[in-house]
């Protein structure tokens, strides 16, 4: 554990918002260049006028104190919030509120994290997580995650978002913590009992596009779009166009401030392929340069997700969530070809690939989307990817939120849950697999009435694409994702962990990660690059990874139904088996993972 340190302020400072000064008056400012005048309006207040800057820029600099509701008022009386307000304490549709971000003092001075390598990461919604579904409920299961092996927690998108639950990507503001949760104070705490039991927290982030409902910035800042570029949400985020200065830092400086405002440890950045920027230096590069520069002096991380697989985008800083190895290992478990997992189905050069280089795509053509996909990955370290068997995305999208150990027997679970979590890659959970809690985990929201129809139709249209659910009536038993029902139904069920089943299968998790931090870990400093595939049998592999300075990581896994002959012998004792292995012939779901040191 962190020993605690004197306490210290974390103060973020930016060109936006609403901020306190030495002196105790508050300055607020708000970039709003449709407009020549703007009002501010303090507690309900009379309005006031603000002063106009350059470059579209509004600020006044007043008496007001924390905790003071405000508003700025455009010419036709249209009242917003801050769309950099630190915490909305009425939701998306009500005042901001002025933040003093100096009043809480930090004990965890000594914390600068840990080292990527390090890293076991179990990913969690904050509403769903607990029965009370806030941050300061939480801190009650981080002994959990310890005991467990975790040494991160990633937190899915907190950014206020409209109504009282939500996935999180529909956030309407980036830097306040969705008041349902708590308040910002309280995330401050969830991370400090964080860090004192060893603990990493990454923020899930969303910068490719905002939520539906409640974001007023085309009203006032109609530049901070543009229909120059498109996304499957509508006009792109204006980040390379005209007047893309302002837009650009009210990013970067949203990542700066999670970091240094609330001491968090990195961010995983959503959906990366749908941030479009022809600028000389891509919004990604930017944001990757200032967080080096402006915090050297200790362990950040960030993470991407990223369609294209672009590998020339990875390197020490910067890791990716490794979609294509979940998929191979899916549909090797489970035998389902819908849709994209149609190209992994039964491919055994896919799954030799994704396991030894990171990307099983790496720059060919892919049929789902009808164009090349990827760049090579193999010079890569392993620690470049995030593996998991299980995501937020990955179940709750399905129709019924299912998790994996509904749809694949148990062995078949044991073994790519066993390959995934001590691959030289940096393993991810998600909350709950650790039991295979019978839980599912579905989409849901709380929007107003005419958009929550709008969601429930479509959700209805994109389902009936798959033939079992061609019938309607059929589809009508998929979860309504807009009642409160739904939501409930993904709320762990902890008291379960008593029951048989479920505590024989977090033991062996317990286990399995044990073996990780003992064993892989210690490697990962010398693995460098991808390992070597042998192609054994149908779903049949064998991956040797060599160990700089001498020695050698090795998996040898079959995963399907069936016996399969012609792996190599190896007189080593594995680390970990599951399944039945004779010599050179695997039994059904059977894998060995060996570690050979440097013979001297």
């Amino acid at each position: 554990m962190t020993r605690a340190q004197p306490s210290r302020q974390r103060i973020h400072r930016m060109p936006h918002g609403a901020e306190l000064q030495d002196d105790g008056q508050v300055r607020f400012r708000l970039w709003a260049p449709a407009h020549p005048r703007i009002e501010l309006v303090l507690d309900e207040g009379a309005p006031v006028p603000m002063a106009a800057a350059p470059g579209g820029w509004h600020e006044l600099v007043t008496a007001a104190g924390a905790g003071t509701r405000y508003r700025f008022v455009l010419p036709d009386g249209l009242r917003v919030p801050d769309p950099a307000s630190r915490y909305q304490p009425d939701d998306v549709h009500g005042a901001s509120q002025v933040i003093d971000p100096g009043s809480h003092g930090w004990t965890d001075g000594g914390w600068r994290g840990r080292p990527w390598h390090e890293a076991v990461i179990y990913e969690l919604h904050v509403g769903s997580f607990t029965a009370e579904g806030t941050f300061l409920a939480a801190i009650d299961r981080l002994d959990h995650l310890v005991e467990l092996g975790v040494t991160a927690i990633e937190l899915m998108p907190i950014g206020d978002f409209p109504g009282g639950r939500n996935w999180g990507y529909d956030g309407a503001y980036l830097y306040a913590p969705d008041a349902s949760y708590g308040q910002p104070d309280d995330l401050k705490r969830l991370v400090e009992a964080a860090h004192a039991r060893g603990l990493m927290v990454l923020l899930d982030v969303v910068y490719n596009h905002f939520g539906p409902d409640g974001n007023y910035l085309s009203t006032y800042a109609p530049g901070f779009f543009t229909e120059r570029h498109h996304t499957p949400w509508g006009a792109a985020i204006n980040y390379d166009g005209e007047h893309s200065r302002p837009v650009r830092d009210f990013v970067v400086h949203n990542a700066l401030y999670w970091l240094e405002e609330f001491h968090l440890d990195g961010l995983r950045l959503d959906a990366v392929h749908a941030i479009i920027d022809d600028s000389e230096e891509h919004l990604l590069d930017e944001l990757v340069r200032r967080v080096a520069e402006s915090f050297s002096d200790r362990h950040v991380h960030l993470i991407l997700e990223n369609e294209e697989n672009e590998a020339s985008r990875l390197g020490e800083r910067v890791a990716q969530w490794n979609d294509d190895l979940h998929h191979v290992l899916h549909t090797a478990a489970t035998g389902e070809g819908d849709a994209y997992y149609a190209e992994y189905l039964g491919d055994t050069s896919m799954l030799a690939r994704a396991i030894a280089e990171g990307f099983a795509f790496q720059g060919g053509m892919m049929g789902y989307r009808e164009r090349a996909r990827g760049e090579p990955s193999a010079h890569l370290p392993p620690t470049c990817f995030v593996a998991f068997v299980q995501n937020h995305d990955q179940i709750g999208n399905r129709a019924f939120g299912d998790r994996l150990d509904m749809v694949a027997s148990l062995p078949a679970l044991k073994a790519v849950t066993a390959v995934c979590h001590l691959l030289p890659q940096i393993p991810m959970l998600f909350m709950g697999e650790e039991w295979a809690t019978s839980r599912p985990f579905p989409f849901f929201c709380d929007f107003n009435e005419e958009l929550g129809e709008a969601v429930r139709e479509g959700r209805l249209r994109e389902f009936s694409r798959f033939p079992q659910f061609a019938d309607e009536a059929i589809r009508r038993t998929i979860p309504d994702p807009t009642v409160q029902a739904t939501f409930e139904a993904a709320k762990l069920d902890w008291p379960a962990l008593a029951e048989p089943a479920h505590a024989e299968m977090l033991a062996w998790y317990h286990r399995l990660l044990a073996a990780r931090h003992a064993t892989v870990v210690p490697l990962l400093p010398r693995i460098r690059r991808g390992g070597e595939a042998r192609e054994v049998g149908e779903l049949a592999v064998q991956v040797v990874w060599q160990i700089e300075g001498g020695g050698q990581l090795e998996l040898a896994a079959n995963l399907k139904d069936r016996p399969e002959p012609g792996f190599a012998h190896d007189d080593a004792a594995p680390f970990w088996q599951e399944g039945d292995v004779a010599q050179t012939e695997f039994g059904p779901w059977a894998i060995r993972w060996t570690h050979r040191p440097l013979t001297p």
